[in-house]
């Protein structure tokens, strides 16, 4: 007869709250209090008013820039670029300086015109930093990363991508994280970022007035994504054929460009002579002919259909559960998704209250920004590059900010980070990080206040034998205990 194996030890209350749902602990934090009340301590942030924004009245925060304010200040370098480029061809076949009288010409001292999109795309890394470095326990934080990976766009796009895609994150998804779902869905695709990425400006309906004019038509990226990512999923039952017609639905969404001809240069607007005319059907249902409001009519209803819950639901179990997620726990999910119409914040209370998220073993291996986050916030503010160096190691990891590979964001599974490679990369980080740390407490106390009672005895020893603080810190940063959650 075989012996039973026994029930697995369920995992440290304050751990999972910490790990699991936020972002980590950080030196100071009482783990008995939290483990007292760990499902209050995780609420306790969501009754907090605008807590997903990026606060405006932060002095570190002046300097940002909307996405309109962004992409005009790329639009305008690109030009500058083109200008210095054009000189600097126009100089190359001017008279040398033997032959010129004058001397040489201004062009060829011209200094390079400076990346403007670099500058913007490195305050906002620091403004996101900086905000998750703040944040008590993070889990509404964790929320903007994970709702930021699942509409994503991609910085490696086009410069004018890489100026806006903070700006896409504060506007798009960090307002709505704790409100309805439809009301974000619309707010991602309305916006320039994704407009651009997925590059809907190309997208003429074949029968419209522009369509006839320039014998162009529809590019389908956007209603591909919108439909096989964003909301109903893969193998949900919609067809090539709601594909195209859906396509035809989304043209005339666009951006206004650099001269300004349909709006302010950087905003939305709806081109109606780039729109396909007519109805149109999607998923069974004719929708009339309706200018924008026909896109925004199926976007609302795709919103509330059951695939799309089902979609939601799998995906959050997976990003704060296991990456086989208990089919229960989806079920439940989706259940509050569809009874709530979609209200975010009785999706993350579900989260929160659900037996699965405290019963299962920490076994996912933190993604690479929620482990550097996690670093940054056991270590401490550290003198330097920043935000430089943390995007350096994001690099490094494979997960550079904003920008995954392609449109379905990056992997939410464990064997996507946990290769050798992987982890000796994170293993290196570690060392960096203890070797610039200003200020290196007790490795066993920060062992304790890191990880708490659920550090392995070999965990406690590796520490307790190490040579040096640094060491100290180091092994701490790679212990299975802080890699998990």
């Amino acid at each position: 007869m075989a012996t039973p194996v026994a029930n697995p030890i369920p995992p440290d209350p304050a751990l999972v709250a910490l790990n699991r749902f936020g972002l980590g602990a950080r030196p100071g934090d009482e783990f008995g209090k939290i483990a007292a009340d760990p499902r209050g301590y995780l609420k306790a942030e969501l009754k907090q008013q605008d807590i997903a924004l990026i606060p405006p009245d932060d002095p570190r925060n002046a300097g940002l820039l909307d996405s309109t304010a962004a992409i005009q200040a790329s639009m305008a370098a690109a030009m500058e670029r083109k200008t210095a480029r054009d000189e600097k061809a126009a100089a190359a076949i001017q008279p040398t300086a033997a032959e010129d009288p004058d001397g040489p010409a201004e062009a060829k001292s011209k200094p390079a015109v400076p990346r403007v999109e670099a500058d913007i795309y490195r305050d906002e890394a620091q403004a996101r930093f900086d905000k998750a470095l703040a944040a008590t326990p993070g889990f509404v934080e964790r929320l903007v990363g994970f709702w930021s990976n699942h509409f994503c766009v991609s910085a490696a796009k086009a410069p004018v991508v890489r100026a806006c895609a903070g700006a896409f994150e504060r506007e798009a998804i960090g307002p709505f994280v704790l409100g309805r779902f439809a009301d974000m869905l619309l707010a991602v695709e309305h916006h320039p970022a994704m407009l651009f990425y997925l590059d809907n400006q190309q997208s003429i309906g074949p029968d419209s007035r522009a369509g006839k004019r320039r014998g162009r038509g529809l590019n389908e990226n956007l209603a591909r994504e919108i439909l096989e990512l964003h909301t109903l999923g893969v193998g949900s039952g919609y067809a090539q054929a709601d594909v195209t017609s859906f396509a035809g639905m989304l043209t005339g969404w666009t951006m206004a460009g650099r001269k300004g001809r349909l709006g302010e240069p950087g905003t939305f607007v709806f081109n109606a002579n780039a729109h396909q005319p007519g109805q149109a059907m999607l998923l069974g249902k004719t929708y009339p002919e309706g200018g924008m409001g026909q896109a925004e009519a199926a976007l609302n209803d795709i919103a509330r259909h059951p695939a799309t819950a089902r979609h939601i639901a799998t995906k959050l179990a997976r990003h704060f559960i296991a990456d086989d997620p208990p089919p229960a726990a989806v079920a439940r999910l989706a259940a509050v998704f569809t009874k709530t119409d979609g209200d975010l914040r009785s999706v993350a209370l579900t989260l929160i209250d659900m037996p699965e998220a405290w019963s299962t073993p920490l076994t996912k291996l933190r993604s690479p920004l929620d482990y550097i986050v996690a670093l940054r916030r056991s270590v401490g503010a550290t003198a330097g590059n920043e935000p430089q160096r943390s995007l350096r190691w994001l690099r490094a990891l494979g997960e550079p900010l904003w920008q995954p590979s392609g449109p379905n964001g990056f992997s939410d599974r464990t064997d996507a980070w946990a290769s050798a490679e992987g982890l000796k990369t994170r293993l290196d980080i570690a060392w960096q990080a203890a070797r610039q740390a200003d200020d290196i407490g007790n490795p066993d106390e920060m062992l304790a206040s890191l990880i708490g009672a659920s550090a392995s005895a070999e965990t406690r020893q590796a520490i307790s034998r190490a040579e040096s603080r640094q060491q100290g810190l180091a092994l701490l940063l790679m212990a299975p205990e802080f890699q998990r959650r």
